[in-house]
């Protein structure tokens, strides 16, 4: 027994459960986990599953419904026309009347044109949606991009976790294992097999709750992603730079609203009136019964006149788009340098909590390691042995997590500052 918790304090005390997977023969071997997909790699990079993740919402499709319409407009601007051509057909004649053979008949082509100025502000237009579903499909790569972090490394913490929780599991079995030979040997008391047994069990449950945890993290990534690999979420992790407001994903995508806007009121102002129409008429003419028909073109103009009631509620529509447009840039602006500071704040803070668990693993298991050396002396009973080993693996649990933890708040710091991966 002794021999089997020499090796195990020593491995806690030289660097933690994750240096110590093969300690013991006689320990159980763990539950795998879950290979990923033969058909997919062994592990994706964050770019990856960030494209993925874009590639499977719903949000992409409606920017790709976006930049059909844009470019559909851009057709459109691009036309000889304000509007289509229209025919016109009319007859008339008097069967029902006189019955005298008088007949008319007319066609006519209507083309409507471009007011002064229409047409070079409808394509300004569009070319401002265009570039505004540019920008979305930028902005909407970046919202993804953070839920794809967090969910990488929630999993890379779960995992670690579950890791932690085997090498645990292994190393109280085989204590237990140790606990049984010398209580049938007479060296130990049988309430020491059961106080190794019982911390077994307890470890046991752990690592079946962490399992369970696991799966569930697991699900939500193949959710977001629809990816089976493993995420390998280690980025590079530079200096932080100063937000740039202009470059932010979402900041060009509220900048170039308000361009929209502006660029639609520019519309709305030379098109204070439905587009003049030239209409081309040929009408044919028989004044009646024996008589030569009569045949003319005809040539008009139709010119709609803009009233208030047409122009007003269009103008009112455009100023509160911009003014809107223009409120929201300069709340986006407040939010994203709030986020900024919020998030090295948050790795200011993460850093310092991981040399605090760093300086508290150590120390425990240096404890762990003093109370095996008295355990073997026989002046520490097997009790204060368990509870230090535990001590020990909690606190290099706890410095896992908070290794994850502050990788994740260098990540968001990233997201805040509007880096993709």
């Amino acid at each position: 027994m002794r021999s089997t918790l020499s090796g195990l304090v020593s491995c806690v005390v030289a660097g933690g459960a994750l240096n110590c997977v093969s300690l013991g023969a006689a320990a159980a071997q763990p539950i795998p986990l879950s290979p990923p997909s033969a058909s997919a790699p062994a592990v994706v990079t964050l770019a990856q599953a960030s494209e993925a993740a874009w590639q499977r919402a719903v949000q992409a499709r409606e920017v790709d419904g976006q930049a059909l319409r844009a470019r559909a407009e851009r057709s459109a601007a691009e036309s000889l026309w304000a509007a289509p051509p229209a025919l016109e057909l009319s007859h008339r004649d008097d069967r029902w009347q006189t019955a005298a053979g008088r007949r008319e008949t007319e066609v006519g082509l209507v083309w409507p044109l471009w007011l002064p100025g229409q047409r070079g502000a409808r394509g300004a237009a569009v070319d401002a949606e265009m570039e505004l579903a540019q920008a979305a499909v930028q902005a909407g790569r970046l919202h993804f991009a953070g839920l794809v972090r967090d969910a990488a490394w929630n999993l890379a913490a779960q995992r670690a976790d579950i890791e932690l929780a085997d090498a645990h599991a292994r190393y109280l079995q085989g204590v237990a294992d140790d606990v049984d030979r010398r209580v049938k040997a007479g060296d130990l008391a049988h309430a020491d097999a059961l106080a190794a047994r019982a911390e077994l069990l307890a470890a046991n449950a752990t690592q079946t709750a962490a399992r369970q945890q696991l799966q569930a993290a697991r699900s939500q990534w193949t959710v977001l992603t629809g990816l089976q690999a493993w995420p390998e979420p280690a980025e590079a992790s530079p200096p932080a730079p100063r937000l740039e407001f202009d470059t932010h994903p979402d900041a060009r995508l509220a900048l170039l609203t308000v361009e929209r806007a502006r660029k639609r009121l520019d519309l709305v102002n030379v098109s204070r009136r439905d587009p003049p129409e030239v209409i081309l008429r040929a009408r044919q003419e028989m004044p009646g019964h024996g008589e030569s028909s009569l045949n003319s073109i005809g040539i008009g103009v139709r010119i709609p006149f803009g009233t208030d009631s047409r122009n007003q509620p269009l103008q009112a529509a455009a100023l509160s788009e911009l003014n809107v447009a223009e409120t929201s840039i300069q709340r986006l602006r407040d939010r994203l340098t709030a986020d900024a500071a919020v998030a090295r704040n948050a790795v200011q803070t993460a850093e310092q909590q991981l040399e605090a668990e760093r300086a508290r693993a150590s120390l425990l298991r240096e404890r762990a390691g003093l109370i095996d050396n008295a355990f073997k002396a026989g002046e520490t009973p097997l009790p204060e042995l368990l509870r230090a080993l535990a001590a020990a693996a909690q606190a290099e649990t706890g410095l896992a997590r908070q290794q994850a933890a502050l990788s994740l708040a260098r990540a968001r710091l990233q997201q805040a500052l509007g880096i993709l991966p």
